[in-house]
């Protein structure tokens, strides 16, 4: 149990903060750095990637194949969750762009880490 507790609770922890972050309205989200919405989207979702696979190869049988290929699917579902969150927070929209930004940090991620 503490197994995967310790494995499986950062990837809730990354899953929150995304669903937090998406909550707030968006016109309370100040511009900080220029494309910040890009970096953000890719990076968030790389570490959710990481987090996600890393919990994978810890707790599960599965190959590292299909560890790539099941972050991948929970990573993409995961952006398309988000962008329907999105859709009843006041002045925020469902963008299949970020979607896309959100898709290349998750196969990033899950590539990378080993």
């Amino acid at each position: 149990m503490a197994k995967i507790i310790k494995f499986w609770m950062p990837v809730l922890m990354c899953m929150g903060l995304i669903f937090y972050m998406s909550s707030i309205p968006g016109t309370n989200i100040p511009s900080v750095i220029p494309f910040q919405n890009i970096i953000y989207h890719s990076g968030v979702f790389f570490i959710l990637a990481l987090v996600f696979k890393r919990a994978l190869k810890n707790t599960s049988r599965l190959t590292y194949g299909k560890i790539i290929v099941s972050t991948l699917i929970f990573g993409i579902i995961y952006a398309f969750t988000d962008e329907l969150h999105q859709a009843y927070v006041p002045n925020r929209t469902v963008s299949g762009f970020d979607v896309f930004i959100d898709a290349l940090g998750v196969t990033l991620g899950s590539l990378i880490y080993r």
